[in-house]
């Protein structure tokens, strides 16, 4: 199910589902312990005698966030109940603390007695065996426990009031379903504690005159122990949550305007979806540098891939925010292996992830590794060195990382066809020697060349040359088909070491030219992404690119001629890249901005951004949000903006017209007046 609204401080991450339920609570660390599993935390309301639930269909739903900032804006209109309730939910930019401003507003011309009732599904650290919730009356809250987690939760009223009403309870146990039930005759029990698989539920009691609004606030803390989390209440309690909820706003307003980028021409809810998309990184990044592919729990995705990670990392480098991408970097450096890569996926803290990938072929012994993994890595930190030349960051991560993944590369190698040995594809499904791996290996070995170099390590610089030449020469013998007009997507050996021709057309094939490989305007080039997008193109109202022909993985329907997969963002987003890189007039490079258009329309009203999407509703399919659809769709806006600086260039002094950064653009307006 997709999570709507994520939000984040890179120690606290929850999310919100489509129906606004609370379904993720990650603590301490963003992808690591999920305190609800992602079992939903209700939220209900009682309205003179009337009770729902805001999930259900007596309410209207409105889900969105407000303009640049990781703070909630949500509306919910009662259908069975005068009243909307306007919510901001925000993870205060500092402290542990989710917090939740309400405005219930009565749409009657009467009084109307009124009651919130906050339901707390806690499964600590996943699981919800020995878990303790219990009411505290010094702090008048309710608080969850088990091992060194704890979480104290409570509200307060317009007039200061605290909770009106608990209770504690057991679910999914002996026939109990959950203490949520109790609330359903808007009175709670008073349970005062309860062990095992406990939940709770809070009230707060309120009266709001006819046409009018009362406000309320809710939150929760989250420490390591009982004495750490009432003193974090306390904070919360001196600087008001209405303050933690105004520096929380402004710190997200500066943080994702942070180098003032001017956007020329392109529209303003491309720039929204820009500007929301570094935010949705940002929500997926624990403060050690782990990034997650996604925070969806109902999806296995709450891992860190080095590939994914690169790609995300590298564009906050191009939004600026080099401080993020370097922490990225920094996680990832003891995690190569004695071989020098890395492995197929890691939790965020930094140990083995789970995978299917096995150990051995036959009765060998073989690295389940997707060696794009190592390859981008590399590239992408020399894509951060030579925009920021931050030699002192990289100074620390050139032996331990470079070195050891370069050298990797370079002797990861079959002399004979002259491409890299064997490893899992990009999709994670097959084993064989792939067109978008070697790009990325390539990519990965011209960056070692560059940063061998640029330490004096000259031999090393030519060795990893040399063989980035080699590949290309690889490639040029067996992934070129002449005789299609095309290169195809992989090449699979077969007994006796030959080479067999895998003619499956895979949009991936374009990692040839995204990491300089191939220039994007090499004729074969661009012969086979015509060729691709014609095939893989999606023939519904919906439109887009599918990853592969066939492609069954979530597939909605069935193949048929029209819909050969459903349509991924980063698949499309990949197209107006080509468009951009290739473009040679102005003209030409607006012919990228539907792409991009595409995106906004296809994003959920939040502007999350999903995996992939139905081909023929535009429901999000598979995770949502995908950190990689949303780095993707980052990079494609910088690099449009970076290539109209190219060709937007002054007849008189051969200087842009045009620039991104702010600061020079307004250099570029004085010398041109």
């Amino acid at each position: 199910m997709p999570r709507d609204l994520p939000l984040g401080n890179g120690r606290l991450l929850v999310a919100f589902d489509s129906r606004y339920q609370l379904r993720e609570f990650y603590y301490p660390h963003v992808g690591g312990e999920n305190h609800t599993a992602g079992h939903p935390s209700r939220f209900g309301v009682w309205c003179s005698g009337v009770f729902s639930w805001i999930h259900s269909d007596e309410w209207e739903r409105h889900l969105d966030y407000m303009q640049d900032t990781m703070v909630t804006d949500v509306k919910l209109i009662g259908r069975t109940v005068p009243l909307t309730l306007h919510i901001h939910d925000a993870v205060d930019y500092l402290e542990n603390v989710f917090l939740r401003r309400l405005r219930i507003e009565n749409t009657s011309d009467s009084r109307q007695e009124v009651r919130l009732f906050f339901h707390q599904d806690f499964r600590i650290s996943g699981l919800s065996a020995g878990d303790t919730a219990y009411y505290d009356l010094e702090q008048k809250a309710v608080v969850h426990y088990k091992g060194p987690r704890t979480f104290l939760i409570t509200v307060r009223g317009q007039d200061g009031s605290g909770l009106s009403d608990y209770a504690t309870g057991i679910k999914e146990t002996e026939g109990r379903e959950g203490t949520w039930r109790d609330a359903e005759d808007g009175e709670l029990g008073k349970s005062p504690i309860a062990m095992g698989p406990a939940d709770s539920v809070i009230a707060l009691k309120m009266a709001i005159p006819p046409k009018d609004s009362v406000e309320a606030w809710y939150w929760i803390c989250a420490a390591e122990t009982y004495q750490e989390v009432t003193e974090l209440n306390s904070r919360v309690e001196q600087l008001t949550p209405s303050a933690m909820f105004r520096r929380t706003s402004d710190y997200w307003l500066a943080w994702v305007d942070k180098d003032g980028y001017e956007f020329n021409d392109l529209p303003d809810k491309v720039v929204r979806l820009y500007r929301r998309s570094l935010l949705t990184i940002r929500t997926q990044m624990d403060e050690n540098g782990a990034v997650l592919a996604a925070n969806d729990s109902d999806e296995i995705y709450a891992y860190v891939w080095p590939r994914d990670g690169a790609l995300a990392a590298h564009a906050l480098d191009l939004a600026g925010h080099s401080f993020l991408s370097m922490t990225f970097y920094q996680f990832v450096r003891p995690l190569l292996v004695r071989e020098g890569c890395f492995l197929h996926k890691y939790n965020s803290d930094g140990s083995l992830g789970s995978s299917w990938h096995p150990w051995i072929e036959g009765e060998k012994t073989r690295l389940p590794i997707q060696e794009d993994g190592t390859a981008l890595v590399i590239w992408a930190l020399w894509k951060h060195y030579d925009k920021y030349r931050n030699l002192e960051g990289i100074r620390p991560l050139y032996n331990s990382l470079i070195v050891r993944a370069a050298r990797f590369l370079a002797g990861y190698m079959d002399e004979v066809h002259s491409l890299p040995h064997p490893s899992y594809d990009l999709w994670e499904q097959r084993w064989g020697v792939h067109a978008w791996t070697v790009g990325a290996v390539y990519g990965g070995l011209t960056a070692a060349a560059n940063f061998a170099r640029l330490f004096g390590d000259i031999d090393d610089a030519e060795n990893y040359e040399a063989t980035a030449r080699t590949l290309m020469e690889g490639v040029d013998r067996t992934l070129w088909r002449e005789e299609a007009g095309r290169f195809v997507r992989s090449v699979i050996y077969s007994p006796g070491n030959k080479l067999e021709i895998d003619w499956i057309h895979d949009i991936s094939v374009i990692g040839l030219t995204l990491f300089g490989m191939y220039s994007p305007s090499d004729t074969r080039i661009m012969a086979t992404v015509k060729f691709l997008e014609e095939k893989l193109k999606v023939d519904t109202p919906i439109g887009g690119l599918t990853r592969f022909e066939n492609d069954t993985y979530h597939l909605i329907g069935s193949i048929t001629p029209q819909v050969p997969g459903n349509p991924w963002i980063l698949c499309t987003l990949w197209i107006a890249q080509n468009r951009i890189a290739t473009a040679r007039t102005e003209e030409e490079l607006h012919k990228a901005l539907p792409y991009l258009e595409w995106c906004v329309q296809r994003a959920l009203p939040s502007g999350i951004l999903p995996e992939q999407l139905d081909p023929y509703t535009g429901s999000p399919v598979s995770v949502s949000p995908l950190t990689w659809s949303h780095a993707a769709f980052v990079e494609t806006v910088v690099e449009y903006l970076d290539r109209i600086s190219d060709l937007r260039i002054c007849p008189v002094c051969g200087e842009p017209l045009f620039t991104k950064e702010r600061e020079k653009m307004r250099g570029n307006r004085t010398h041109i007046s």
